[in-house]
């Protein structure tokens, strides 16, 4: 079985899926196999055919180099770029763990470490109707411990604190934080990641900046918050 990671964030649209290229890429580029996992998918374009892209996934394909292909990275993607349980609750095709489960277990049989990526924030449902789904709910039952992306700017002392505070008190392991969009010498960046290591007991391990092409982070270091999962009956 494969060693795992899974990489939430502190909201929407902070560069979960940025980093996460980086983070995929930098193990592919040292000679690891490594492949790239999400359980739902919003906001993807279709194809000439009808069929919808996985725009995620193919951006991380994209950025690391990696081959694995794009039918076994997400098995629900969705047209509307919204929180999947709504997605699903317009498109159909709501999320079932069992899938998702099963689609996890495939991946990792293949590859030595799988990135997977969450959906939103930690509390973003993945299904409410026919199953109430967190993304809480999926990192327990793979046995995940967790990455935070964060943004470096304004409000992030907030949104980690919160979002860490939250995690520890449901059991969810936290191995650290990763800010993105960061400016090397701003006085305030600079104090948020201070700020955020002290109120939080986490090391950011990583500050991606805008247009970086690389994460300053040796790879057998990254390598190592990579735990084992438990075998997942199917």
């Amino acid at each position: 079985m494969s060693k795992n990671i899974f990489i939430t964030g502190t909201g929407t649209d902070i560069g979960k899926t940025f980093v996460t290229g980086l983070i995929v890429k930098k193990l592919h580029e040292c000679g690891h196999s490594a492949a790239y996992y999400k359980a739902a998918m919003s906001g993807n374009k279709r194809r000439e055919d009808g069929s919808l892209i996985p725009g995620d996934a193919l951006y991380v394909k994209t950025v690391s180099g990696i081959e694995q292909p794009l039918e076994e990275m997400c098995p629900y993607i969705y047209e509307n770029a919204f929180s999947p349980h709504l997605a699903s609750r317009l498109e159909g095709n709501p999320v079932q763990m069992q899938v998702v489960k099963e689609g996890f277990e495939a991946v990792g049989r293949k590859y030595e470490y799988v990135t997977m990526e969450g959906s939103g924030g930690i509390l973003c449902p993945l299904c409410y109707d026919e199953a109430k789904i967190q993304l809480e709910d999926v990192i327990r039952e793979l046995g995940l411990a967790c990455l935070i992306v964060a943004d470096a700017g304004l409000g992030t002392i907030n949104d980690v604190v919160l979002t860490a505070g939250y995690m520890r008190a449901r059991n969810i392991p936290v191995k650290g934080i990763i800010f993105n969009h960061f400016h090397p010498g701003d006085v305030m960046e600079e104090d948020n990641r201070n700020m955020c290591e002290s109120l939080t007991g986490l090391t950011v391990l990583a500050c991606v900046k805008d247009g970086d092409t690389e994460l300053a982070m040796e790879a057998e270091a990254l390598a190592s918050f990579y735990e084992p999962g438990e075998e997942v009956s199917i």
